[in-house]
């Protein structure tokens, strides 16, 4: 099978991927961008985009991710559409599998996103978008003064519903064990929030709603009573999958799974970069993944320059 050569390999084209190969190919580097669906990862599902800095009109995350993905081809980057089965390293080099081809290049990117996790409960996935989210941060200023339903009991689910309790005083936070697996501080504060009405052994069993969240049937989990509630949205916070897999047997992760990296998006692997939400990091947005992937893309093509005796001194 015949070997295409680059100097920058990145996997995965949500807004990390595509801003990496964007400042690859501005940088001068041969930089391909593979990614076997729809370049935009999780933006594509983003019905309004707000709170992108510099757009005064909200605009879809789909064409938020045509956006990118133009820019980054306009500025020399290849795209190819293509299933990566797997990475491994050679000497100073990365192999890269996909279905078809392979890839070789002295840096790559890892871009790959994570998958959230779903309750699976009726209701959910008809009416998302339509009142059901997973950032309270993108959507929660939709709902201001409006009745809220939060569930989870980590630490993501506690920080989203106190971003919450600011928009709104009428919350109902809802976790199906006794106490809550957060951070004990952090749970403290949902606790002594008055904005927020806790209820533990409790499951959400159905979200209901024609065009819009209208009403859930929340289980009472020691009596097994079942009552229905209005509620005019829900927040589920659950966790999330970071996609690892292919570079698992390369890089240090964290007990969540996520890749740890140091400031210059660097991993444990000499040039292996990663960027967006498959890293360690505090917080989850589109803006944070396009800066990541600035940083990885501008990184690799010094660790190349340091590589190859080339760097600027």
């Amino acid at each position: 099978m015949e070997m295409k050569q680059y100097d920058l390999i990145i996997i995965g084209g949500g807004a990390a991927g595509l801003t990496a190969a964007q400042y690859g190919a501005r940088s001068g580097l041969k930089t391909i961008l593979i990614e076997g669906a729809i370049p935009g990862g999780q933006a594509l599902w983003v019905e309004s985009l707000e709170n992108y800095p510099g757009l005064s009109t909200p605009i879809s995350g789909f064409e938020m991710a045509e956006r990118f993905t133009k820019q980054a081809e306009e500025f020399g980057a290849e795209i190819a559409h293509d299933q990566v089965s797997s990475v491994t390293k050679e000497k100073k080099s990365f192999h890269v599998q996909t279905e078809s081809t392979l890839y070789a290049a002295e840096a790559l990117i890892v871009a790959t996103g994570a998958k959230r996790r779903y309750l699976g409960v009726k209701g959910e996935e008809e009416l998302g978008g339509k009142g059901v989210s997973y950032c309270a941060t993108c959507d929660g200023p939709f709902f201001k003064g409006k009745r809220i339903l939060v569930v989870g009991g980590g630490d993501a689910a506690c920080v989203e519903a106190m971003f919450l309790s600011k928009l709104s005083d009428n919350i109902v936070m809802i976790h199906r064990k006794e106490t809550f697996r957060a951070q004990k501080a952090i749970a403290q504060q949902v606790l002594d929030n008055e904005s927020i009405q806790v209820r533990f052994n409790t499951t959400l069993v159905e979200i209901k709603g024609i065009s819009k969240v209208e009403s859930v049937l929340l289980r009472n989990g020691i009596t097994g009573e079942i009552q229905e509630e209005p509620m005019d949205a829900v927040f589920i916070f659950i966790g999330s999958e970071p996609q690892t897999q292919l570079v698992d047997h390369l890089v240090q992760k964290d007990e969540g799974g996520y890749i740890v990296t140091n400031s210059e998006m660097e991993s444990s692997c000499p040039g292996l970069f990663a960027a967006g939400d498959v890293r360690a990091t505090p917080f989850r947005q589109v803006i944070v993944a396009a800066s990541d992937g600035a940083i990885a893309a501008r990184c690799a093509s010094i660790y190349l320059d340091r590589l190859r005796g080339t760097e600027y001194k």
